[in-house]
């Protein structure tokens, strides 16, 4: 079953908050109403992305939201269940990406002419209904699986349509890192500072403009420190559990994480959500430490040399990253299998890797791990290959993928095709000009 994929949520939210349009029921799936604004704010939305006015097109949506209501009418027939939490946690999630993208929250309420708060009522339901058809798709299809063979057999049916496509090129890298220690002493001054904003706050100053000033997340600190509304697990552990012990206005005491020192103060709770603002200061490593983290690097790398340990073996034993338990391989987060494109690799190694063969180990080299701190680093491509047609032995993980989701949409049609012979659904137009249309009338 085709669907319109709509591209940018950020422009959907704009046509859904700017456009006005006069609204009428235009069809009833069970309990849910179709709006002619469901289908001209999408279509509209479509128009924007440059193309051309289409009737087919303006079928498939009416289709689609077709679809969609029937999901959400048996997903509350069946007591589907999305809470509260789950929903405001979303809303957080895309409002934080709006602000992200538009620089900070008095941006996005500017270009959306509205308050944060008025956009959470207005788009409250928006979310509600998408979590929910989420979760019905996933109960239909939760029984669902593919074997070898159904994978082989899909595989050949792509063959015979000529539909192989051309995998780009992936590296399989493995790593070994040390990072600098940082002195006691530089722990100790950062936090006195962090104990001494504490207690300024305590005697009257503001949270938001110590934050403002003096935070190294430079991010939050443009909006005085707060992160928004976020659930259980979205946070680093130790930030986590200081965040959802806070009461009232309460200011937490220092708290270490990978990132540095923080002191934390709770804005409010909603039951398993949380918005707090905070202020982190990174401690500075000393130009001794680098030069230690490297040496020793060097050693490692001079036992390589003489083959007295492999790459795998250094990594296990000498890495200070998490990746040492693998052997030093990473793990692309996208997919969580050890293969990357290029465009999924890290920036700080994308440019070094793509110019290494399989097989090559590099030379060391600092670089600036994702929590900002310095480090030295020695990569091994540990298997490349280069750009092909698809075949069942390089690419078995992406094809069984795509294997078993067409089965999971050949489930989801066949659910489709039962429910509406037995749901009651009404057209107030004929939509005469839409065959997509003709099994949804009875």
């Amino acid at each position: 079953m085709k669907r319109i994929i709509i591209s940018s949520i950020l422009s959907f939210f704009s046509f859904t908050s700017y456009t006005q349009i006069v609204d009428e029921i235009i069809a009833v799936v069970g309990n849910e109403v179709v709006l002619s604004s469901d289908i001209e704010t999408q279509y509209l939305q479509y128009l924007s992305q440059g193309y051309t006015d289409s009737e087919e097109v303006r079928c498939q949506i009416i289709e689609d939201v077709l679809y969609q209501k029937l999901l959400v009418h048996q997903a509350k027939l069946d007591s589907t269940d999305v809470s509260e939490d789950d929903v405001n946690q979303e809303l957080d999630s895309r409002l934080n990406s709006f602000i992200s993208q538009l620089g900070s929250e008095e941006a996005l309420e500017e270009y959306f002419k509205k308050s944060t708060s008025e956009l959470k009522i207005e788009f409250y339901e928006i979310i509600y209904n998408q979590l929910l058809t989420q979760r019905m798709q996933s109960s239909i299809t939760s029984s669902v699986s593919i074997t070898p063979e159904e994978v082989k057999i899909f595989f050949q049916e792509m063959k015979e349509s000529s539909d192989i496509p051309v995998m780009p090129t992936t590296l399989e890298i493995s790593q070994i890192i040390k990072i600098p220690e940082i002195t006691l002493d530089e722990k100790s001054r950062i936090r006195k500072k962090l104990i001494s904003f504490r207690d300024r706050i305590k005697n009257g100053e503001n949270f938001t403009v110590l934050a403002t000033l003096y935070s190294d997340d430079t991010e939050s600190a443009k909006n005085g420190g707060e992160l928004g509304f976020v659930g259980r697990g979205a946070l680093v552990p130790e930030f986590e559990s200081a965040a959802f012990s806070l009461k009232g206005d309460q200011i937490s005491e220092v708290i270490e994480t990978q990132f540095g020192y923080h002191i934390i103060q709770l804005i409010e709770r909603r039951g398993e959500t949380v918005n707090v603002r905070h202020i982190l200061l990174k401690p500075k490593v000393s130009s001794a430490s680098l030069l230690e983290a490297k040496t020793q690097l060097e050693k490692v790398e001079n036992l390589m040399k003489s083959e007295e340990i492999t790459f795998e073996e250094a990594a296990r034993f000498h890495s200070d990253d998490v990746s040492k338990n693998n052997g030093g391989l990473l793990i692309n987060p996208q997919t969580g299998s050890s293969l990357f494109t290029v465009e999924e690799l890290p920036l700080n190694i994308r440019y070094s890797a793509d110019r290494m063969n399989e097989g090559d180990v590099s030379s060391i080299s600092q670089f600036v791990m994702d929590d900002g701190k310095k480090a030295y680093r020695i990569i091994k491509i540990t298997r490349k290959l280069k750009e092909h047609s698809a075949n069942l032995i390089d690419d078995f993980s992406l094809i069984n993928d795509a294997a078993l989701n067409e089965k999971k949409q050949q489930e989801i049609a066949e659910w489709v095709v039962e429910k509406i012979k037995i749901t009651y659904i009404r057209f107030d137009y004929d939509y005469n000009n839409c065959d997509v249309l003709k099994k949804w009338k009875k």
